[in-house]
């Protein structure tokens, strides 16, 4: 990134998850934003209601909506949220054909256009999408991540919070493997306090078991309530912190989608673990220690994810 020259952001994308995402990026002050979508007047229209709360908030950054990928060029961070959104009674997986057209034509114009990017893609099913723009794309390992583990783990810590009635601040969550329903929260690496989950007073093994499993239905959750889509703020708070992470050189650890080669004994594969981002991207995987029936979770969520990109295999989107 040029430090002569604010960072470019494009957003690929302008629904409910986009448009938050570009407004958050401008109240942060991370750089200038484009917000890119097919449909006509979608991305234009949020993007100048985003521009005119500037003079309110005291933002000094650009915005722009566009229908044309050119405007995206020489991004320093894309983030894509493009794609449909899951319905009750969906599960993520279900909108694996759907969305993998999209995101074939999304790498491809990423590619052409901002060939130098950082690339967070938030799009469901999540460690597929993600594989497959890598493979379409062509870049290397530390420019592409897919934003699941830190939605997930704040997940995980707002339900503690709510169970412990101690301050969100004060606790701390890990969240691995895939974005779906065989997600791993680890409550021996998740602390109250300092505390290890566990140990701390009044949490039983019943009441842990029972914030694991809202975490893991959590997205479904809110798609149950709203009826007509999905989340969307905490998705892209979720994928804001990573961006910044990046942008601002933070060297912060993560739980993310991250490509695997050799990590906890996975290799050409996406999937949900502890990393390092700053201006490198994903600069480094962090292996942790994991229990016998902590690691089986892992592979079984591993198992799942893998039969994702067997389906992209098997509709010829990989080869």
């Amino acid at each position: 990134m040029n430090m002569f020259q604010k960072p470019k952001i494009a957003v690929i994308g302008a629904g409910m998850i986009g448009g938050n995402l570009a407004y958050m990026a401008a109240k942060k002050g991370l750089g200038d934003i484009v917000l890119f979508d097919i449909v006509e007047g979608l991305p234009q229209g949020k993007a100048l209601d985003i521009l005119e709360t500037t003079p309110i908030e005291k933002i000094n950054s650009n915005l722009i909506g566009t229908n044309n990928y050119e405007d995206i060029k020489d991004a320093d961070v894309i983030i894509i949220t493009a794609g449909i959104p899951r319905k009750p009674g969906m599960s993520r997986d279900d909108l694996l054909s759907t969305n993998a057209k999209i995101m074939a034509q999304v790498a491809e114009n990423v590619k052409r256009y901002a060939p130098n990017s950082y690339v967070i893609v938030i799009s469901n099913p999540l460690d597929a999408m993600v594989y497959l723009f890598y493979k379409i794309s062509g870049f290397h390992k530390n420019r592409v991540m897919g934003m699941a583990g830190i939605l997930d783990a704040s997940r995980f810590r707002a339900f503690i919070a709510l169970e412990t009635g101690i301050s969100v601040e004060s606790i701390s969550a890990f969240v691995l493997g895939g974005h779906g329903d065989s997600m791993v929260p680890l409550p021996r690496y998740s602390y109250v306090g300092g505390v290890p989950l566990p140990h701390f007073p009044g949490m039983t093994s019943e009441k842990i078991e029972s914030i694991v499993e809202r975490t893991r239905k959590g997205g479904g959750e809110i798609v149950a309530l709203l009826k007509t889509g999905s989340a969307f703020y905490a998705p892209a708070a979720s994928a804001m912190a990573m961006t910044e992470s990046i942008i601002r050189d933070q060297k912060k650890v993560f739980p993310a989608a991250v490509y695997c080669e050799g990590e906890y004994g996975y290799n050409d594969l996406f999937i949900g673990l502890p990393a390092v981002f700053g201006g490198n991207g994903m600069e480094k995987i962090i292996e942790i220690e994991l229990e016998p029936n902590e690691k089986e979770a892992l592979d079984k969520s591993a198992a799942a994810v893998e039969s994702l990109k067997e389906n992209l295999k098997t509709l010829n989107f990989i080869t």
